[in-house]
């Protein structure tokens, strides 16, 4: 099979959609299939394997390249003839490449990672704004062969705004890095030992990208919690104002982690808090199961599916701080229940493998292949699309 990747972030950048399709470009190679790539505009990586890059031309927002509509995608469209396009958390980039797919006759498959609506939402924007994104994840998403959305809170909110044709693909997680193994030897007890964490003391974090969306300032609530040493692992646009407002807990920002380093920062902790509320997934939540750490994050999108209350972590009250204190609170006081919501999430994501997950989207890129043609209305709609483009 050929398939042609268009995302909305690649190699430098790293965040959740880049690991997501470099996943996938490892996957297909594994399993004999010819890929290209088309991103947006970055320093150096013109291939990724086997797989060729293609660029298009970019903005900056908040240290985050996003591709323009460009003649470059319909043209290696055209020249590389995919089986399919698969496109990774379609906006401006990805919009324009489910209109050329249409017109060159070629099935897509949309993969719904960033909930652009729900972010307007929180951040002060207004209902008006919020009503606005959800009529373009509309319009881009209803041109689509197929949209794959990762978490049930996902497929109900795409149902709600009028979306069709649509079915869930997860996320694999690493279990063999990310492992409880690694928890009090090595790696992960040089880690505590640079952060301070006294013997006894237990280590409270956040790992994740530092942007107004993840909302880590809610970690703020957490200090008079006796007995804690914070840790916030990620770098992003957020961290200067993070560090005047979580001033009073202390933490130690140890910036970007990746590989081993990164292992280990999670086995090291006690205590992993998600703070934001617009994840359609939740990578990091899967990460620290799969490290043997308890998880507290908001009843809310993508962590619903994977935190189960009460056996491998708590869902929180994703509004009121008191909530966030109380369960985290009862996991530092309480050794033996952090050792049990530990190994119940760690058996919970040990065969969410990217293999498995792999070999699911390629089930779902066959459906997309021999799915009939996109309605009328929405094709005309994509012409409409890439006439304003």
């Amino acid at each position: 099979m050929r398939v042609a990747i268009v995302t909305e972030s690649f190699l430098p950048t790293v965040n959740g959609v880049t690991t997501s399709v470099l996943r996938v470009l490892d996957h297909l190679e594994r399993r004999g299939h010819e890929a290209i790539v088309i991103a947006p505009a970055g320093r150096g990586h013109d291939s990724y394997g086997p797989a060729r890059v293609h660029r298009v031309p970019s903005v900056a927002y908040r240290q985050f390249p996003v591709g323009l509509p460009s003649p470059v995608v319909a043209g290696a469209l055209a020249d590389f003839c995919p089986d399919v396009v698969h496109v990774a958390s379609p906006f401006l980039l990805g919009g324009h490449a489910i209109a050329a797919a249409a017109r060159l006759g070629l099935p897509s498959v949309a993969v719904f990672q960033t909930d652009v609506a729900r972010y307007a939402s929180t951040s002060g924007l207004g209902p008006v704004t919020a009503a606005v994104a959800w009529r373009l994840v509309r319009r881009l998403h209803e041109q689509a062969t197929v949209t794959l959305v990762p978490s049930s809170a996902s497929l109900r909110d795409l149902r709600r705004a009028g979306v069709d044709r649509l079915a869930t693909w997860g996320r694999g997680v690493d279990s063999v890095r990310y492992h409880p193994n690694r928890r009090g030897a090595g790696g992960s007890a040089a880690f505590r030992t640079a952060l301070g964490a006294a013997p006894g003391e237990a280590l409270v974090g956040y790992v994740g990208r530092l942007a107004p969306e993840k909302q880590v300032e809610r970690l703020a609530a957490l200090h008079r919690t006796p007995g804690t040493r914070f840790v916030v692992v990620g770098d992003g646009p957020a961290l200067p104002s993070l560090r005047r407002r979580l001033r009073h807990l202390d933490p130690v920002f140890t910036g970007a982690l990746h590989g081993d380093e990164l292992a280990d920062a999670y086995a090291a902790l006690d205590v992993f808090v998600h703070t934001g509320v617009t994840e359609t997934f939740g990578q990091t939540v899967q990460e620290a199961h799969a490290s043997g750490t308890p998880v507290v994050a908001p009843a809310a999108g993508g962590p619903l599916d994977l935190v189960r209350h009460g056996v491998d972590g708590f869902l929180v009250d994703p509004l009121h701080d008191h909530s966030l204190r109380r369960a985290v609170r009862l996991l530092v006081d309480d050794p033996a229940l952090r050792a049990r919501f530990g190994e119940a999430g760690r058996r919970a994501v040990v065969g969410r493998t990217w293999e498995r997950l792999g070999d699911e989207l390629l089930g779902h890129y066959a459906d997309a292949v021999a799915a009939p043609a996109v309605p009328a209305r929405a094709s005309a709609r994509a012409r409409q699309l890439s006439a304003t483009s």
